[in-house]
């Protein structure tokens, strides 16, 4: 294969990670598709095909893990607006909404986080640079 088609296929597989905009968990089907189908081509297609089906699939744990992190929140929020299981008082104050915001900030970061850094191993991939990205799990080896 030739070294312009290859890099251009791992830009591909690791730009495909935002077909999760458009359906759910495209951001993990997609570049697992994409990966499977141009593996035997190259040995660097299968090491970025890896790389990008990892850090995806890193990405939706720690945003699970992140969401179930909020879950005591927003429940401690419920009960602590709850009078007398007939009335629901709607309270907005600073102690109940200090969780939100502040795991909403870190929310905003790693979704931030994980877009520019398919971005950066995208355009890493199509120079022919290998490309690791940060804290991911290595599921696939």
């Amino acid at each position: 294969m030739k070294k312009n088609d290859q890099n251009t296929n791992a830009f591909l597989i690791h730009i495909s990670a935002f077909a999760g905009f458009v359906f759910p968990f495209g951001h993990i089907i997609t570049p697992l598709i994409a990966w499977q189908t141009l593996k035997n081509r190259s040995p660097f297609l299968d090491e970025q095909g890896k790389e990008a089906v990892n850090f995806n699939l890193s990405y939706t744990l720690y945003s699970f893990i992140l969401t179930l992190a909020l879950i005591p929140f927003a429940i401690g929020t419920f009960f602590t607006n709850f009078n007398n299981f007939d009335t629901f008082n709607f309270n907005l104050n600073m102690p109940n909404m200090s969780g939100f915001i502040g795991i909403g900030a870190v929310s905003g970061i790693l979704y931030v986080a994980g877009i520019a850094l398919v971005i950066i191993a995208a355009i890493k991939a199509k120079e022919g640079e290998n490309y690791n990205y940060p804290f991911t799990i290595k599921f696939i080896k």
